[in-house]
């Protein structure tokens, strides 16, 4: 049976526009999501990529701020947004260059924009408009813009402004409206008001009917409870079915015979049930963001490794099968890095199948 390779025309790589809008309009028609991983060096893309190539789906493969910064490198100063802009636009350049080679389709998004970090966008677009005009597309698929801990008007309006600098490129944004709570990349919402992790259903509307008439390259990170890391639990009530509410009232309004109108993006992945995975992907959502998970597979490829070959880990020369026996082997970054990539890419396998997407190329 045909994918949706064949079916949407697509081809490997990074891609852009109405080729998004399909893929994505084709996952929430059949009922499957696609990750979205934060990456933050050429090894965990490459294990991303692994992962997807292996599973057959396509992937989102996203930088955040300080990401994009640590791809840049820790040594160059962040002030004015440099290190995240040049950082972003380097990882852009890379994955563009690889994901071909894997033979997969990738959705290359930047993650988290607030308020204060709107210079990094702005940069990062510039960079999209030089692009275009070289190439025809943009350097990135899309962008976040999350501006939920401001007031709804300044929030809707702002990305309507956005999105209209975005629309002549058809470059996607996804918008955040109701505060994802936790903490990530610097941003601490652990003592937020219960309540605004909920999003109503008028402000998904009033996003809906602002953003619509601009362009149709646009999602929602609607709040159902999510909450960046991972809790204990019982400790995050998540709520998925209010996603359902909120297409309802959308297509009530609309008069529309279109059950999900709106594509939905599901924040704070790390830790959830596949129930309410699942359950968050047949109301619409098409995205799913996963980043703690990810981070603490990749470190346990590290520290396992590093716990069982320790004694050759210490000197140079010298270990267990002799003093006079090299280690060099052993202490290879290419070694100990892969055993990383392993265990991340194992666990973006095991997201692909929880939010079915997997088979579906």
């Amino acid at each position: 049976m045909p994918g949706l390779i064949e079916k949407l025309g697509l081809k490997p790589g990074v891609i852009y526009g109405d080729d998004v809008l399909n893929l994505f309009k084709y996952a929430r028609e059949h009922g499957f999501a696609l990750p979205a991983i934060n990456v933050t060096s050429s090894s965990t893309v490459v294990a991303a990529l692994e992962a997807a190539r292996d599973a057959k789906a396509p992937i989102v493969l996203q930088v955040s701020n300080g990401g994009a910064a640590y791809f840049a490198g820790k040594g160059i100063s962040n002030d004015g947004q440099k290190a995240s802009v040049a950082g972003s636009i380097a990882a852009a350049h890379y994955i563009r260059s690889i994901a071909p080679v894997y033979g997969v389709p990738v959705v290359l998004h930047t993650d988290h924009c607030a308020k204060k970090l709107l210079p990094w966008l702005d940069g990062m677009m510039d960079a999209d408009e030089a692009f275009f005009k070289e190439h025809g597309v943009p350097l990135f698929s899309s962008h976040m813009i999350d501006l939920s801990e401001d007031p709804v008007d300044y929030n809707i309006s702002t990305t309507a402004k956005y999105l209209q600098r975005a629309a002549p490129w058809k470059q996607w944004l996804e918008m955040e409206i109701g505060i994802t709570g936790g903490e990530e990349d610097g941003v601490n919402n652990e003592d937020v008001d219960n309540n605004s992790l909920y999003t109503q259903p008028e402000d998904i509307w009033n996003i809906y009917q602002t953003l619509s008439p601009i362009s149709p390259y646009f999602s929602i990170a609607a709040g159902f409870g999510n909450v960046h890391g991972v809790y204990q639990p019982g400790n995050v009530k998540l709520q998925p079915d209010l996603l359902a509410k909120h297409q309802a009232f959308v297509a009530d309004k609309l008069k529309s015979d279109d059950k999900k109108p709106v594509f939905f993006v599901f924040h704070g992945g790390s830790g959830s049930s596949v129930d309410d995975f699942r359950t968050a992907i047949g109301h619409g959502v098409v995205k799913v963001n996963l980043d703690t998970d990810l981070q603490w597979a990749y470190l346990s490829g590290h520290r396992d490794y590093i716990t069982k070959n320790i004694e050759y880990l210490k000197t140079q020369v010298g270990n267990p099968n002799g003093p006079d026996k090299p280690n060099k082997k052993y202490y290879d970054p290419r070694v100990w890095v892969r055993e990383g990539e392993k265990t991340m890419k194992a666990r973006v396998v095991q997201a692909l199948e929880d939010f079915k997407a997997t088979g579906s190329l």
